[in-house]
């Protein structure tokens, strides 16, 4: 019987270019090309609409510092019933004190009052504490819209890196149906050899077990393309039953010439991170001011519109006022010093974070950037092993026919081809996988595809 662990391998290496995902098939088709693929997902990622709601949050309390420039205006107006009360005069004169009743109030009752009032106030000055107020907000709601890049360059890479996996399964599916065509094809003709009595059972065996395993292998290679294709249904927003078709032109061969110093440079440069650390610097700065104007006294304008009615008593109309009020909190003396404390420790924090991204994006574009060459050095070998599997397989097919070696030399010859065939229709998705994760690294990837629009 044939070799159960040649077959286990076989397997397992089919089944290796097929990444399973997990989710369910429309029986209409489209066909995708990367670019949709991308917008797609770009529109549908929950992460990123997270970052929306984050970002019209930082948005609107720059709305909020804005508006603290604004006067404050506000009107309330009091309606009073009042009951009748009894008074009693306290008098006194030269042949001493006393209290003599109040003169008869029949004719005077006061059973109601009106009063409304109009008052506003507007800041001329505060320390700097609005003006610094809008800076540290304007400067977080950009830290946060850069963070929203961030995510943004993963989700893209990410859709990459799935768009590539739906090719490489539909591949796969495509070079193991073609193997077993050829498994088939051995099989009849061992079996017309058989029957001649040209050929021993045994071979006939070995021949119809290499056939059932290669179907096997193509019934699960066909399961994870359905699977990696509801994945990228799921993924886009896309009904789960769209049969997809993958566009093979973004999988050329990249081959840049820049060397590893050349991306880190664009690294530093571009990297959302940096610049988002920097707004956040920038933002604690003015929080620091506005600390630090809290100790000083605020002037504001005012004024106000008062009316008043009291029945049979009092009518007061167009009473207005307009001044300048000054305003200095003592207190603020020793009470902003822990808010200062806090400032300061979170510009040391930023200040640690810098260098810690500094290292760490370093390590992601050497990382990427070794990958991307491996993944070309490795198309050149499986270049290579292509021609060299067919030729072995060929010579080893002479040579099987001429009785020089046994079919189970010709199986492992044949296997090897497949391998070699499986090695080389993925390896251009694999180039175009390793060279988006390094520009990803490099903090381009968004620029490079709105480039290609």
């Amino acid at each position: 019987m044939m070799n159960t662990k040649r077959v286990s391998i076989f397997i397992a290496f089919a089944l290796a270019f097929a990444v399973p995902f997990s989710l369910a098939a429309q029986d209409s088709a489209r066909l995708l090309t990367l670019q949709d693929a991308i917008n797609l997902s770009l529109g549908n990622n929950k992460q990123l609409r997270i970052d929306k709601a984050r970002i019209d949050g930082a948005l609107a309390r720059v709305d909020q510092a804005q508006e603290r420039k604004m006067p404050d205006l506000s009107a309330s107006g009091s309606y009073y019933l009042i009951n009748q009360p009894n008074f009693e005069m306290k008098t006194g004169g030269s042949g001493g004190g006393g209290s003599q009743p109040s003169p008869d109030n029949s004719g005077f009752k006061v059973n109601q009052a009106l009063i409304g009032s109009v008052n506003a106030s507007l800041p001329i000055y505060t320390g700097g504490q609005i003006k610094y107020g809008i800076q540290s907000a304007t400067y977080l709601a950009e830290a946060t819209r850069l963070d929203a890049d961030i995510n943004r360059e993963a989700v893209i890479a990410n859709t990459v890196a799935a768009y590539a996996n739906l090719y490489k399964a539909a591949e796969t599916v495509k070079v193991v149906a073609q193997n077993l065509e050829e498994e088939n094809q051995r099989v009849k003709d061992f079996t017309n050899l058989e029957k001649n009595g040209l050929l021993a059972r045994n071979d006939l065996l070995k021949a119809s077990l290499q056939a059932s395993n290669v179907e096997l292998a193509l019934l699960e290679v066909k399961n994870n393309l359905r699977i990696a294709n509801i994945n990228m249904n799921l993924m886009l927003g896309l009904p789960e039953r769209t049969i997809l078709t993958v566009d093979t032109k973004p999988f050329a061969l990249y081959k840049d010439e820049r060397g590893m110093a050349a991306w880190e440079t664009m690294a530093l440069e571009n990297r959302k991170e940096f610049e988002a650390n920097t707004k956040r610097k920038d933002a604690t700065n003015a929080q620091m001011m506005a600390v630090k104007g809290s100790m000083l006294p605020s002037v504001s304008l005012s004024g106000g519109y008062f009316n008043a009615y009291a029945e049979n008593l009092l009518t007061i109309t167009n009473a207005i006022n307009v001044g300048v009020g000054v305003k200095y909190n003592v207190s603020s003396l020793w009470k902003t010093q822990s808010k200062m404390r806090e400032v300061e420790a979170t510009q040391n924090e930023l200040n640690a974070t810098r260098e810690m991204l500094d290292e760490k994006i370093r390590l992601q574009v050497s990382k990427a950037y070794e990958d991307y060459l491996l993944s070309l050095k490795k198309t050149e070998v499986y270049e290579s092993a292509i021609a060299q599997a067919l030729e072995n397989y060929r010579i080893t097919n002479n040579k099987y026919n001429n009785g020089l070696v046994t079919l189970t030399d010709l199986l492992d010859a044949d296997l090897s081809r497949l391998k070699a065939q499986l090695n080389k229709a993925n390896a251009a998705a694999d180039v175009t996988v390793a060279y988006a994760n390094l520009q990803q690294s490099a903090g381009v990837l968004i620029n490079t595809l709105q480039q290609k629009k």
